[in-house]
This record gives C-alpha cells, structure tokens and sequence, in this order.
C-alpha cells in the first residue's frame, strides 16, 4: 500500500486532494477540496507505517481533540469530521504562507520592527492558549505559520498539555521534552512545564529572530541542553550591534533560567513588546553567566546525559513491544474505520 495519497483521491467521499503541502517524519500535509463545504482546507494523514502505532496515534489524536477546543486568529483552526474516518486524519484551514522556520532560513536575521510584529502576535496567541489551561510545550519557529495576509497560527498541539485532557499516553517520555533549540531549562530536568515554559521558549525564538542564531549552541544534544542549566546565553547585542537595548532586556527577561523570573504571563510580555521603547533596563545582560562547557565535566552531563538516554530506551523498548503486539491484535485505533480488512 503507498505511503502517500495521490493528487486526485477522494478521502471518505469528502476531501478531494491536490497536492503534497509538506512532508514530515511520520505525516503528510496536503491541500484539499472539502466537497462538502467547498472549501479548500489542508489534510494532515499519518504515514501508514504510523497508524497502527499507539504511541504516535496518542499523540495525533491529542493534536486534534485540544486543537478542536481552540478558537483565536493566532491558532490555527482544525476543522471538525463527525462522519466515521476510514484512518487517523486531521483536517485544518488551509493558508497560504511559510512557516517561521522557513523563513529564517531566507532570511536571517530579521529587522527588529518584523521580529517585534512576530513576537507580539505569538503573545496574544500563547495568552489565548494559556487562558484556556493549555501549554504548548514545544513552540519554535516550524510550529508557527507566518501567512501571507501578514497574521500568524500556533500549530502543532501533539506534546501539549491542556487541564482538561488525559496525560498523553507516553508522557514519561515524550511530553517533557520539547525542541533542544528552544527547550526551557525546567524541561531538561524532565519537569511537564507550565505557561512560563512556552514564554521562555519564545525568548529563544526571538533571540534567534533577531540574531541569527539560537540562543545556545554546542557540538551535540547534551551540551546545548547542559548550557541551558549551567549558565546565560550570549547576550543579543554582542550578535546583533544594531539591535535596540530595550528588546534585548525582554528578551533575557523571558529566557530566565528561573521560571519565577520570567514574565509572569504571555500578557505581560506583550505589553513590553507593544511598546519597548518604554521599558525599564535592568542591565540583564551585565549579569548573564557563561555556561559550563562541556570539557568542564559540568555535574550537570551526566544527569542530563542520564535523563536523555532513559527516555529514549524506554521510546525505542516500549515502540519495539507495541509495535510487535500490534501485528499480533488488531491495529485498527478506536473510533477508526478499517478498509483494509476487506481487501
């Protein structure tokens, strides 16, 4: 059975597919026709080597069933199926844009104003999201859609944690960890994270909007992650000369290592951000502390080190177990429609 749908194919007698939008590890985005609605809408269907997965099924229908509890102009919208689906999609508003991360990589850095414009938009977002007791938990720029008509969406809600749903169904794992780039240091230490980690990881992004590069960098996981503990990052105006001080003081404010630290609120971030040029310097950057490399032997390595190789032998023993009983029991996930028996 091909991996993927072909241009033309019907899904459901629903969603008529066009075209392949984006290609990912484990799905496909398309853009499709919603013979139903006459919409044009974009189809996230997992890779069929996928489906059968508990895990990774977990995950996708956590994705959908909080991304369908959300309404904001800074989230992306899901669209709701009620019929019967024949496997595990997601159906979305389609938008015509880029992701932040593709735009980073044709443009970097960006001007401070286009950076500020991103940020603030990100805020009211992430205010939205926090207000409705949902932490994303792994924001970075290819989780955030810049579309064409100049607005932004929050995506991506797989590893989130929202007070009104189940832990995911790994979350020993996967739901502590985000994205090493943009991990908040509470993270690293395998904490589940509340709305101050997605403030901290914003920081990162905006470091990197406006520098050019992440705020920490290493030659492998570990020591990006053992940095992120042990000290500061580099401060923004020693990368970016031209970069204003007052934006530099939200953005260190934000990467607090200490949570207690950090802007209290997406809210309150917004607020600085919507007119910087008013606030207060403290000289964060006078404090920062160097990390400890890692030919320091930093404590830090092992435990990270530690923490890191247990989560990803207990992903690989428990995917190898579920994946071996799957072929053993029926794969079909609840709620599912299986069309591959009959064939």
């Amino acid at each position: 059975m091909p991996d993927e749908l072909e241009s033309g194919e019907v899904l459901d007698d629903r969603f008529r597919i066009s075209n392949v939008v984006s290609r990912g590890g484990m799905a496909c985005i398309y853009q499709a026709a919603d013979l139903q609605s006459g919409q044009t809408v974009a189809v996230k269907v997992p890779f069929f080597r996928f489906e059968s997965d508990p895990g990774f099924y977990s995950r996708f229908q956590r994705e959908e069933n909080i991304g369908l509890t959300l309404d904001h102009p800074g989230v992306l919208k899901l669209l709701p199926v009620t019929s019967e689906k024949s496997r595990p999609y997601i159906v979305m508003e389609y938008l015509e844009g880029q992701t932040l991360a593709a735009r980073l990589r044709r443009e970097s850095p960006l001007p401070e104003a286009e950076a500020t414009r991103v940020a603030i938009q990100i805020c009211a977002g992430l205010d939205y999201l926090h207000r409705k007791g949902v932490v994303h938990r792994d924001l970075k720029p290819d989780n955030v859609m810049l579309s064409d008509d100049g607005t932004i969406r929050i995506m991506d809600f797989g590893i989130a944690k929202s007070q009104d749903s189940r832990r995911l169904t790994f979350g020993s794992f996967s739901a502590p960890m985000g994205t090493p780039d943009y991990i908040a240091p509470e993270q690293v230490q395998g904490k589940r994270g509340d709305a101050r980690t997605d403030i901290y990881a914003l920081g990162a992004m905006l470091y990197e909007m406006v520098t050019g590069v992440p705020p920490y960098e290493g030659d492998n996981l570990y020591v990006v992650m053992n940095a992120r503990l042990s000290g500061d990052p580099q401060a923004p105006r020693s990368r970016n000369p031209l970069l204003s001080p007052q934006i530099e003081e939200i953005i260190l404010h934000a990467l607090e290592r200490n949570p207690s630290k950090r802007f209290s609120s997406a809210a309150a971030m917004r607020a600085e951000l919507n007119d910087y040029s008013e606030v207060s310097l403290t000289d964060r950057f006078r404090k920062l502390q160097p990390p400890q490399l890692w030919k320091s032997r930093s404590p830090l390595l092992p435990k990270i080190a530690l923490i890191v190789a247990a989560q990803i032998a207990l992903f690989f023993l428990l995917f190898w177990f579920l994946s071996h009983r799957s072929h053993q029991h029926s794969s079909t996930p609840p709620g599912v429609v299986n069309t591959t028996q009959s064939r």
